[in-house]
This record gives C-alpha cells, structure tokens and sequence, in this order.
C-alpha cells in the first residue's frame, strides 16, 4: 500500500463498521489520518483502534492499534531493519507458576531486532515481562477487592497461546527501541489487553503510556546511543552520565587498554554528539580517556616486564 492510497467510500464505510466500530466521527477521521501516514491497511488487520471507555465521557479515550505484522512491515521500509534469526528466549520460574495468573509459570520474553547503522549490524533487544502485560482482573466479593487475581477471560489468548503474546510484546519494545520515531503513538493489542482490562480513565492511560516512552528511551531526546562492546548492544545513555557511565566502565579491573582503544574509535558518532551538546563536559571525557588509556599501558607493559 502507497502512501497515496486513498480508500473509497465502501471501503470507508467498511472499515468504520468493521475494525473501527467503535469511534464517533472525530476519532474515526483520525484513524484514518494516521493508516495513511504509516501506511498500514486497516481491512488487512495490519492496524486498527480501540476505544476505551465508550460509556463515559470522561474515560472515553481511543488507541491505535498495530498488529505485529503491522510492526514488521513498518520495520521492514525503514531499510535497515533485520528480524531476530532465533527463537524468543522465554524465562520459566515454577515459583510463579499460577493456574489462574500464569499457566506456565513464565517471567519474561526476550526478543531482538537488528539496526542496520555506522556500517554494520546492531542488535536491539526487547523484553516483556508477564507480570506488566498479563490482562490480570481481581475478583470481588460484597462490592469489596479480594486480592486475588485470574485471566481476563475475554483475553483467552493469554491462556491458550501464553507465549506467543508475551512474545509479542517483547518483539514490539524491540522495534521501538531501535525506531522510536516510526512507532510513535502505536501500540500491539498485546500491551493494550491490560489497560483495557484494568479499565483507566483516559488520563491515566495517557500517563502509563508517556512514562512508559520516557522509560523506553532512557533518557528522552538528549540521551546518546552507545555500544560498550564489540558486537554488543546498543544502549541510550543519558547526556548528563555519559561521561560517568564511561568512566565507569573504562575503570572495570580487567579492562584492556585495546578494548578502550576500540570503544572509544567505534562510538565515534556518539562523542561527537556529547561534544556538540557538552562542549566543556567532553574535554573532561577526553582527558579522562587519555589518563586512563596510559595507565592501562603502563600497567601492561609492567606485567609483560614480569613475566
């Protein structure tokens, strides 16, 4: 689908009555506007909208809703984008184990995607953990909370296909890791099940949400992206513990003076972006480096006199 596609009146009427039953007129026009801009066909279930609240104004708020395969296909043009090539990494722990809670006693599901950047490959990696998605309802007795929790029953799938929606979740904190600005303001249905089921007003939902991006960015705008290894994962780092994260690291007891030989040619493009945001804090950075570089030289050539 070009983002030239313009949908016909059928089809118009189609879709609002189909994967977006639900919107008044407003947010109907807003779905719409938001399928051409990222491209995704709302009659193929690549992207759809919920809306929660529908009986109150005052906890009425829509989402727009991605399939995963939705998350792909947008990954998929940017270019630079290449799927995990292994099966999720899914932790168990039989001490959470819960007929009602969680069936297979999951912790959390690790799945990664690679950023094509700087000349090679990157892995980004996204995690899920059960206890933050799982659509948990309580039960009540005598109008009062139990605190005993079980499955929505009207998200079955949590139950019958527990990891591949835990999976889910994971694949899509990868992809908006690695391309915060493509999944602006998209979610999976698998991350929305629990707001839907806990059922929050339109502001706390907006909250979760915000202050899971601030979370999700580590740090926001001016946070800088970094690789600490050879081959190792990209991590953004906010501007003002740059240098100390750095320090922190260069000072590990086993680290070699070629190791910070490397670190510090390979993140060429993140020290330059801390130089243009913190001029003064880099020449700072930069001394540190060479003070810590001549140590760690001297200190082998002294072992290699040793022995």
């Amino acid at each position: 689908m070009s983002a030239l596609t313009v949908w016909n009146g059928k089809e118009l009427d189609l879709i609002r009555r189909t994967v977006a039953k639900d919107c008044n007129p407003p947010e109907f026009d807003m779905f719409m506007h938001i399928c051409k801009n990222v491209r995704l066909d709302p009659l193929r279930r690549q992207i759809y909208a919920f809306v929660f609240g529908k009986d109150g104004t005052d906890k009425r708020k829509m989402a727009i809703v991605t399939g995963i395969d939705g998350y792909r296909t947008i990954a998929a043009r940017t270019g630079n984008y290449r799927p995990d090539n292994r099966a999720p990494r899914i932790v168990y722990d039989e001490a959470v184990r819960n007929a009602q809670t969680n069936p297979l006693g999951i912790v959390k599901a690790e799945v990664s995607a690679f950023k094509f950047a700087h000349g090679e490959w990157f892995e980004v990696v996204g995690e899920s953990y059960w206890d933050e998605f799982a659509p948990l309802k309580e039960r009540w007795e005598n109008d009062k909370p139990t605190g005993v929790f079980y499955l929505d029953p009207k998200k079955d799938n949590w139950r019958k296909m527990a990891r591949v929606m835990i999976c889910k979740c994971a694949e899509a904190q990868a992809l908006r890791r690695a391309w915060p600005d493509d999944f602006s303001g998209l979610e999976v249905e698998e991350e929305v099940a629990r707001a839907h089921t806990i059922d929050l007003t339109a502001s706390e939902h907006a909250d979760q949400s915000a202050q899971e991006s601030k979370l999700m960015m580590i740090g926001g705008k001016d946070a800088i992206t970094v690789q600490w290894e050879m081959n190792g994962r990209l991590e953004r780092i906010p501007l003002g513990k740059f240098a100390d994260a750095f320090l922190s690291w260069a000072n590990h007891a086993e680290r070699t003076s070629t190791e910070v030989k490397i670190w510090w040619h390979q993140n060429l493009p993140a020290r330059q972006e801390f130089k243009a945001k913190a001029g003064h804090d880099y020449l700072e950075l930069q001394k540190a480096y060479e003070a810590r570089l001549a140590a760690l030289e001297k200190l082998e050539v002294t072992q290699e006199a040793a022995e």
